[in-house]
């Protein structure tokens, strides 16, 4: 066998190695691809027959104000951060004064430094509002 044909076999041979290689990677890539991007839930519309299972109860899920105070408020109300008013002080007797309207429109839209909702996107305003009365009752 001549050098040439020695060296032209080799070459295919590391060609048809590096494809191969290159193959399964692109597999292997392409099955973690698919992995990542299904689905992680889905969307049931009224009147699909996924819509028939009862919606859970929301009073039943309904946090008191100091659960939603510990879980939410306290981060900032504790401490006074950036002005807000201290739990448990008479911060709160002057805000309270304005009623509890005033305080909701606060407490929902955002005020000063406090972001809509506080920290508690998920709350209802229900449980936004026994928390804010938690903490007016709270003032001394």
């Amino acid at each position: 066998m001549s050098k040439f044909a020695a060296k032209a076999i080799s070459t295919l041979f590391a060609v048809v190695l590096g494809f191969l290689a290159t193959s399964t990677m692109a597999n292997t890539d392409n099955d973690a691809l698919i992995e990542r991007i299904q689905k992680v839930g889905s969307v049931c519309v009224e009147g699909d027959a996924c819509a028939s299972a009862p919606a859970p109860s929301a009073s039943a899920a309904a946090r008191s104000g100091s659960d939603v105070y510990n879980a939410s408020c306290t981060a900032c109300h504790s401490t006074g951060v950036l002005g807000a008013p201290k739990f448990g002080t008479s911060d709160w007797t002057e805000r309270a004064a304005k009623g509890m309207e005033t305080l909701m429109h606060s407490a929902l839209n955002g005020f000063n430094a406090m972001p809509p909702r506080g920290t508690c996107a998920a709350c209802s305003d229900d449980e936004i509002q026994a928390a804010v009365q938690y903490m007016v009752d709270s003032a001394k």
